[in-house]
């Protein structure tokens, strides 16, 4: 018996693996290389914020709000980050949800999978990378305000702000939404999701608060181009995380985003000097650096889908639109976006959106159609994404804008603005000289 016994374990051995999987299906296991380059890229994401962020739009303001903005910026992206834990992130990419939101089976990160579905990453790991998202984007509008919004007023529209425009979105596009799903709208890495929401909202914004005192009349410059400049640096390498990080593993799919990144932010900050050569006689270091976020901001949602050709092309149309439309906004239509967040980061990101449907063709080096598509249906596709999505944002900002303000008036006193938020809203002076 003892033999026989000994034989059908020998026997069975090489089965035993197997029939442990079929008791068990759910066995899963992340791929260590992915999660590290996802959980790398999260943090390259968060560079971008603070203090990449923090600086670019710090330098262009004056000195008397520097202050202001940092904390603008860093509250804002604490807050977007509790509350995409509390209920940000199912809302965008819970299951059980249908095609407008989420379900709620992911409130406070409860529920995560050991690899998050159509990945060999750690859901955790996808929810962190995702927070980062969540965290940066709302940050961005802070430029369409500074020298003028209370900071009681910019906490809570940006808290419903991530919840009410941003949630959504990001459902609708990356989390099995109707755009994606039954439009075919293709967003790589936040061209409609962050761009074209943040650039739209801060537009409403800053017509819902009104020009700065002075403004136009009043010359407000940098006061520290060269914080600015080392701002854009930071976004500039922290958009490889951003880029790179969205294809969600450590391929060659990031290689090629990261590639397309930095090649777009080149072309783009050439030109873009180039411009100001010819119109306003030199090139400035601050038109350098904005015309390198308009780049990123522009390949951003065709990162991963298009050839590093394409790429340069995407770069120099994003000059060549950014650069015409700041000077509409503030010139022709006389609209206090201060730090020009819709200028650069709304019409990059739906400029790259709209060039993506053309660009994705393999006849110029893109990754080609879903079946079933062609050039014109994904240009529609894209079309229909940019303009529901800048619909909402808008409609919905102007809403949150308003509601907020019965709590907290939108706008310091005249008294406090000519002071400078720095001391008038947090009791600080950025630099003291004494």
């Amino acid at each position: 018996m003892r033999k026989f016994a000994a034989l059908c374990t020998a026997a069975a051995a090489p089965l035993i693996p197997a029939i442990a999987m079929a008791q068990d299906a759910t066995v899963d296991v992340a791929d260590s290389g992915d999660t590290a380059w996802i959980l790398v890229s999260t943090a390259l994401v968060m560079l971008m914020t603070m203090p990449g962020l923090t600086l670019f739009y710090g330098g262009l303001v004056r000195a008397k709000s520097f202050l202001s903005v940092l904390i603008q910026v860093g509250a804002i992206a604490a807050v977007a980050s509790l509350l995409w834990v509390v209920c940000g992130y199912t809302l965008a990419f819970g299951p059980n949800g249908n095609g407008w939101i989420g379900g709620l089976s992911n409130a406070m990160f409860n529920n995560l999978g050991n690899v998050r579905v159509d990945y060999a990453i750690p859901e955790s790991a996808f929810a962190l990378f995702q927070m980062a998202f969540a965290a940066i984007t709302p940050a961005l509008m802070v430029g369409a305000w500074v020298d003028r919004a209370r900071f009681g007023w910019v906490i809570g529209f940006s808290a419903l702000w991530g919840l009410l425009v941003y949630a959504p979105v990001a459902h609708w596009v990356w989390g099995g939404g109707w755009l994606a799903s039954t439009i075919g709208t293709l967003d790589f890495a936040g061209g409609i999701v962050v761009h074209t929401t943040a650039g739209v909202s801060a537009l409403v914004a800053a017509l819902l608060l009104g020009k700065r005192q002075g403004f136009p009349r009043t010359l407000m410059l940098p006061h520290a181009p060269s914080l600015t400049m080392a701002g854009a640096a930071l976004l500039w390498v922290g958009w490889f995380g951003f880029n790179g990080g969205s294809a969600m593993a450590a391929n060659d799919d990031a290689a090629s985003a990261i590639i397309n990144t930095h090649l777009a932010a080149c072309m783009a900050a050439m030109v873009w000097l180039g411009i100001e050569r010819f119109m306003v006689g030199k090139p400035t270091s601050v038109g350098f650096a904005t015309g390198a976020v308009a780049g990123l901001a522009t390949v951003t949602p065709a990162a991963g889908f298009i050839s590093p050709g394409a790429a340069i092309v995407f770069g120099a149309v994003a000059a060549a639109v950014c650069y015409p439309m700041i000077q509409i906004i503030k010139q022709r239509l006389k609209i206090d976006d201060s730090l020009d967040v819709f200028a650069v980061h709304g019409v990059g990101g739906m400029a790259g959106s709209l060039l993506l449907g053309v660009f994705l063709s393999p006849a110029v080096g893109g990754t080609g159609y879903a079946e079933g598509a062609n050039m014109v249906s994904q240009l529609a596709a894209q079309a229909v994404g940019v303009g529901v999505v800048a619909i909402w944002s808008a409609v919905a900002s102007a809403v949150i804008a308003v509601l907020v303000s019965l709590l907290f008036p939108m706008r310091v006193s005249e008294d406090d603005e000519r002071e400078g938020l720095d001391l008038a809203s947090h009791g600080e002076r950025a630099w003291e000289f004494d």
